[in-house]
């Protein structure tokens, strides 16, 4: 993790909620909990350009799989996997969620830790 994470107090509040809901796995809550503790809350408007939130467009080099895809990441009730839409809230959303272009991630995903790098953010 390279600098804390950047997110407006609806996403901050999002995370927190999947939290207590315990839809995360009990590594990503750990991951989450201490994230979200040194989280820089901002309006929307002061979001960097480059931060993973929603209605973005995101590249992420997955180095453990060495490969890169690009997500399209939208509100939850948005989500429609069929045409690349998927939730800030799905499992690579709330792993990126806050961080910037340059940022390398070492997440606990289910099938295991994996490193990612965030190679590109556009706004949709």
């Amino acid at each position: 993790m390279s600098h804390k994470i950047i997110v407006t107090t609806g996403i901050y509040d999002l995370i927190k909620e999947q939290i207590r809901r315990k839809k995360v796995s009990r590594a990503e809550e750990y991951r989450l909990i201490a994230e979200l503790k040194h989280a820089k809350q901002v309006l929307r408007r002061e979001l960097p350009e480059d931060a993973v939130t929603v209605n973005r467009k995101v590249t992420i080099k997955d180095h453990t799989e060495n490969k890169e895809e690009t997500y399209l990441f939208v509100d939850t009730a948005k989500e429609k996997k069929a045409k690349g839409k998927f939730s800030i809230m799905s499992r690579m959303g709330i792993a990126t969620v806050g961080y910037r272009v340059g940022d390398v991630i070492n997440w606990p995903f289910s099938d295991g830790e994996r490193k990612i790098e965030i190679t590109n953010v556009e706004f949709i």
